[in-house]
């Protein structure tokens, strides 16, 4: 009788564990290059700036869809754009400029990200993302071309 409640424990935490990092893996991705261009282009980025915008997430996020990082005024960057909490988006409820949840940026499903991200674009260009600024301002950008 022990064994087999051994062997039941061992199968219930075979399949948690399953289960746990199944649902992990859906929550976040990490882009290639050309995916991120793809994704931007199917969320209406124009191509002309795709480079730009390869460039600033490379920069900000990495190209993870689950990044967030603590600044020193204690606001948050979420996601691949790494909007930040302080005026677009509010931890654990809708709010600021974007009337978002800012955790909604660590997932996945990149509408909401880039619906915010094109709303801080519009009003203040690529110069919003410090990464943009210091890594692809004036240089050399990635090549999408081949994407």
């Amino acid at each position: 009788m022990a064994e087999r409640c051994s062997k039941s424990n061992a199968i219930v935490l075979s399949l948690s564990l399953i289960l746990l990092l199944s649902l992990s893996a859906t929550q976040s991705k990490l882009l290639t290059r050309c995916q991120l261009a793809k994704e931007l282009l199917r969320h209406d980025f124009p191509r002309s700036y795709l480079s730009n915008w390869v460039c600033l997430v490379e920069s900000e996020s990495g190209r993870s869809t689950s990044k967030s990082m603590q600044l020193p005024n204690q606001s948050v960057s979420y996601g691949l754009f790494q909007i930040n909490s302080k005026n677009w988006c509010r931890k654990g409820r809708r709010g600021g400029i974007c009337n978002i949840k800012c955790e909604e940026f660590l997932n996945d499903e990149i509408s909401d990200d880039s619906r915010c991200a094109m709303q801080i674009f519009n009003r203040h260009g690529f110069q919003a993302w410090p990464g943009w600024m210091s890594k692809c301002r004036g240089r050399t950008l990635p090549d999408v071309s081949r994407c």
